[in-house]
């Protein structure tokens, strides 16, 4: 893997203060280890005219299996070799972003206290990568850095010089200059961090939910504003919905900070409206987050069930308030149940508190003896990524068969979406929703569950409610007023509980 860094100079601003900015002598050729191999720096050229970094990173294969957590291993023998026998040594991707991030930490940070007036600087900027999966061609790469300012040179690499006919891989050779006055250095070794595992499209490791925080800083100045945002969150947190989306909404509230203040309209029909004495906009998730445990303590409950708890967010509020005596997380994967166990710290936590908590595996489209005997149960934002046909077997599990005292059932109001700048008319929120709701077909799928085993309900707006077209989250709080199981099925009512759905 390789990639190189040139910038010019003259007398009094020689080239060669790329050295100090990158922390890096260019007298000396420097190796750094690294989790999957060796990453060097040299300069193939050191003047006062021109000067050029160059990183070469040596991947270790076998490292790289090891640490890999058995991806790939699918049992057969060509699964087995590709572990081995692929383009990770020699094609820019996210193991090049690491080692830049970790090689050239201060230099993308800006922090330079040999120079520090020149890390402010916008310098003129060569990067080159000579071989760059682009899963996208060369029109995402364009799409992707042009907007940033930089000039893009995009180079096809045909499968085989020798048969034309086969026609282009899927890598690129990449040239990005940028004039004098453009970027500093700190800002594009920031935009190859994010980009260079965008285009990729393939982490070489687990992607966390740290990992947004990661992507916000690399960000930050360029980003909320991206006309390509969707894309470089999605494909840079590997296509995760739920951190895809925390993402998108941290980056709108930046950009509503950013926004000028005159602009009141704009602000006050955004998700998260602020006030001159706030210092900073509580994310919708959060508020989801409160609007629930309001209502759990309103309803007095204690034992509560978190269904389709992800990554634990929710249980992790939940244990904050001792109040809640019992919690338990249910949910289908097992990989989102390790990453909430790894977020609750369960391992390490005290015998006491981990007596207040449990997470379980288990499918919501089937009743399960376990969920029985509990005060209150939360769906939210669960329902949505539901299959409209099987939106009765989750009914019927929940409403028909576990019984709980209190539901709270949250789910996006789709008739905010137009209040949505990045959302293309017409798409959901993500593209995992099998449906958004309006108000209208979300209240008469709330009325007819209600009646059908026996309950009340209630509806709670969660974040600003917009006089036109509602919250942007839609919340109904069901209270048991039959004390007898109910009997009928809710799989037999498939047809009218999906009348009025809007697909995906």
């Amino acid at each position: 893997m390789f990639l190189t860094i040139s910038t010019t100079g003259i007398p009094e601003r020689p080239a060669t203060d790329l050295g100090f900015l990158l922390h890096k002598h260019p007298g000396r050729t420097q190796a750094f280890s690294t989790s999957y191999g060796t990453a060097h720096v040299f300069y193939p050229e050191a003047s006062e005219e021109r000067c050029t970094a160059a990183l070469l990173l040596e991947v270790d294969p076998v490292a790289l299996v090891r640490r890999g957590k058995g991806k790939g291993r699918g049992g057969a023998p060509d699964a087995a070799l590709a572990q081995y026998v692929n383009d990770r040594p020699y094609a820019a991707s996210s193991l090049l972003a690491v080692a830049l991030s970790a090689v050239f930490s201060s230099a993308m940070r800006g922090v330079c206290t040999a120079r520090p007036e020149r890390a402010a600087q916008p310098l003129p900027l060569r990067v080159e990568v000579p071989a760059l999966p682009a899963r996208g061609g060369a029109e995402l790469v364009r799409a992707l850095f042009e907007p940033l300012g930089w000039t893009v040179a995009v180079t096809p690499v045909p499968l085989d010089e020798r048969f034309p006919e086969w026609g282009d891989s899927r890598y690129v050779g990449l040239v990005l200059d940028a004039p004098d006055g453009k970027l500093t250095l700190g800002e594009a070794l920031r935009h190859l961090y994010v980009l260079l595992p965008v285009l990729d499209d393939a982490k070489h490791y687990w992607v966390s939910p740290d990992e947004v925080d990661k992507l916000l800083r690399a960000g930050e100045g360029w980003l909320a504003d991206h006309p390509e945002q969707q894309v470089i969150t999605s494909r840079y947190l590997a296509r995760r919905w739920s951190l895809t989306r925390e993402a998108r909404e941290r980056l709108e509230l930046v950009r509503l900070a950013d926004a000028d203040d005159t602009d009141v309209e704009e602000i006050d029909n955004a998700v998260d409206e602020r006030s001159d004495t706030e210092e900073k906009p509580v994310p919708l998730a959060v508020r989801r987050r409160e609007a629930i445990l309001a209502a759990l303590t309103a309803a007095g409950a204690a034992r509560v069930l978190d269904l389709g708890c992800g990554q634990g967010q929710l249980v992790q509020a939940l244990l904050k308030d001792t109040r809640f005596t019992e919690i338990v997380g249910i949910d289908v994967s097992m990989r989102a149940l390790t990453v909430a166990s790894r977020r609750l710290g369960l391992d390490r936590m005290g015998e006491r508190q981990a007596e207040r908590v449990k997470l379980l595996q288990g499918s919501l489209a089937y009743t399960d003896k376990r969920l029985k005997g509990y005060d209150a149960a939360v769906l939210s934002e669960v329902i949505e990524h539901v299959d409209v046909e099987r939106l009765p077997a989750l009914e019927y599990a929940v409403f028909g068969s576990a019984r709980p005292r209190t539901v709270l059932v949250t789910t996006p109001n789709v008739e905010y979406n137009v209040r949505w700048e990045t959302l293309p008319a017409g798409h959901t929120r993500h593209g995992d929703h099998r449906f958004e709701w309006t108000r209208e077909e979300f209240g008469a799928w709330a009325h007819e569950v209600a009646q059908r085993h026996g309950y009340g309900v209630e509806f709670i707006p969660v974040g600003d409610d917009d006089p036109e077209v509602g919250p942007p989250t839609q919340m109904a709080v069901f209270t048991r007023t039959e004390q007898t199981e109910q009997t009928r099925p809710a799989a037999t009512t498939t047809e009218k509980n999906t009348r009025g759905v809007r697909a995906a």
